[in-house]
């Protein structure tokens, strides 16, 4: 309730101080939750002056019923695999995420989207969408990889 009418005065502040109309501070999210198994072992990367980064892959399901007619639970079950890129930047994370991610691992990612470009092999531009790692909780145990 506090921090409600402390945001509302502090957007009366700024609108009534400022001159310029079109500075208006807005509040955006740019949220993503993902569950699902890791497809490689995460690989840490260095590129010079820049601080290290865990990358892996990360594979979701979604799963549909299609068929026709009143009755529930008839028809075709079709699954959908997306992969996700996961890059986890922050010091702990990181690490946590290089040593303790494995091929398999059943886990939540919570973070935000990147969208990006780079230029391959082949001097092909090409643009990425990357999911930058906040937290990252693992719902397997070591024995569920054995």
């Amino acid at each position: 309730m506090l921090r409600r009418g402390s945001a509302l005065l502090f957007r009366q502040i700024v609108r009534n101080r400022s001159t310029d109309a079109s500075l208006i501070l807005e509040r955006s999210i740019n949220r993503v939750q993902l569950l699902g198994r890791v497809g490689q072992d995460p690989v840490m990367r260095q590129v010079e002056g820049r601080n290290p980064v865990t990358i892996f892959s990360m594979a979701t399901n979604e799963m549909w019923r299609s068929g026709e007619g009143d009755i529930p639970m008839t028809g075709d079950v079709s699954q959908k695999t997306t992969w996700h890129r996961v890059s986890v930047f922050k010091p702990g994370l990181r690490d946590v995420a290089y040593n303790y991610v494995k091929k398999g691992s059943r886990i939540l990612v919570e973070g935000k989207l990147d969208y990006g470009e780079y230029v391959d092999k082949n001097n092909v531009r090409r643009q990425a969408t990357t999911i930058i790692a906040d937290n990252i909780v693992f719902l397997s145990d070591i024995r569920d990889r054995e």
